[in-house]
């Protein structure tokens, strides 16, 4: 599997400094120079960066508190401050935290749980994850876990939402056999019986342990140990369903168009509701291809698409688009200027001469050539295209899924 590398994470600083007119300490000052300079190097984004840590001010002098699972960035704030003259106690924690007592494992347990920009449910949607997906575990505080995704997007997500593992319980449950739901939407039911108990939702793309059939029915295990039959149509053995992905143009759109009608929803990546980049995430992946969670993080992978002609030119006809191809991934938001950088809010997947497939209030077609019927009103802010198919694995932050269960 892909190793869940440990990558480092955003500060979000908080400066003790002075306010209401109170006189500034210089390592309140100080402080607030390096956090910057200490964000801009070593955690320039939160989605993928974790660096939180705050001044304060204790009986024995100051003190750096808080976070962070990159050991560089940890030594840099020290130095920093010795390079000032400025002596300060180091009392940043690294992650994963030694509190987890080396359960820095897990897997997803329900059909499709949700994570958060931090630990509350008041706060924003930040990505979901599907039932079976491995994630590694950073820290847990008063009922939440901080967690990063396999494709390295680090948000908050409920405790109970996760089955905590060691090394060792993780690299078995790896090694298990599996079954893949093949079907939009599923019942877990409690016996081999649509009469008994539910057990568990379950939906297209949710991963679980194979226990065997009986009859017309097959055996499942969840990652915290919850048992269940579903119905063998409507699963398909992990292994077999990896080696019959064909991730071509055709089958993107074909897997893309299945999806059609589903609701927009914020921080959506299943089949029960979509946002713009978690339509397109979930597309590829069950394709078999891994992408990076946001629209924004998307655009700087695959191959670069020049499509100046219809940015630029105004042009917006099928020949000012020749250089896209089906599959192709297309951005939308406000180009750079002198002033300003580029702005990237919403992604749609190129069916061909003109039309792209994306999710906008639901998963719909649409058209970037004013002239046809189902024209996009928002395609004068088409801006990048980037190229997936073909750039798998090749460092461009795309993985086979393959890569994930080795």
């Amino acid at each position: 599997m892909r190793k869940l590398i440990l990558l480092a994470t955003l500060p979000i600083v908080a400066f003790y400094g002075c306010c209401g007119g109170e006189k500034v300490s210089k390592e309140a000052a100080a402080f607030e120079t390096i956090s910057k300079e200490m964000k801009t190097q070593y955690a320039p984004d939160s989605r993928s960066r974790t660096l939180d840590v705050k001044l304060v001010e204790t009986a024995n002098g100051y003190a750096l508190k808080g976070v962070t699972n990159q050991p560089e960035a940890k030594v840099a704030y020290v130095k920093a401050f010795e390079d000032k003259g400025i002596k300060v106690l180091d009392s940043i924690e690294m992650l994963p935290s030694a509190a987890l007592e080396g359960k820095i494992y897990g897997v997803s347990n329900q059909s499709v749980i949700n994570f958060r920009t931090s630990g509350k449910y008041s706060a924003e949607s930040a990505t979901q994850v599907m039932m079976g997906t491995p994630l590694q575990v950073l820290e847990k505080k008063g009922g939440w876990t901080r967690a990063i995704t396999p494709e390295g997007y680090i948000s908050w997500v409920s405790s109970g939402s996760i089955t905590y593992m060691t090394k060792e319980e993780f690299d078995a449950y790896q090694a298990a056999k599996k079954v893949i739901v093949t079907t939009k939407y599923a019942t877990m039911y409690e016996a081999p019986s649509a009469n008994s108990q539910m057990v568990s939702d379950v939906v297209w793309g949710n991963i679980l342990l194979d226990k065997g059939t009986q009859g017309a029915w097959q055996k499942v295990a969840i990652s915290d140990g919850r048992e269940g039959y579903l119905p063998k149509g409507d699963v398909m053995d992990f292994n077999k369903w990896l080696d019959s992905r064909n991730p071509t143009a055709d089958n993107i759109i074909a897997t893309a168009k299945q999806f059609i009608g589903v609701p927009y929803m914020w921080g959506g990546t299943s089949i029960k509701a979509v946002d713009c980049s978690g339509f397109c995430k979930s597309t590829y992946f069950l394709n078999g291809i891994v992408l990076v969670r946001d629209a924004s993080q998307q655009c700087h992978t695959g191959d670069n698409i020049d499509i100046s002609k219809y940015v630029n030119d105004g042009e917006y006809t099928k020949e000012a688009l020749a250089n896209l191809k089906k599959g192709d991934l297309i951005f939308f938001g406000s180009k750079a200027t002198p002033e300003k950088k580029e702005r990237i809010t919403h992604v749609g997947i190129y069916i061909g001469d003109g039309i792209f497939i994306h999710s906008a209030t639901k998963v719909r077609i649409n058209s970037l050539i004013p002239t046809d019927a189902n024209y996009y009103d928002g395609s004068k802010r088409l801006v990048r295209a980037s190229r997936i198919l073909g750039n798998v694995d090749a460092g461009k932050d795309i993985w086979s899924i393959k890569e994930l269960y080795k």
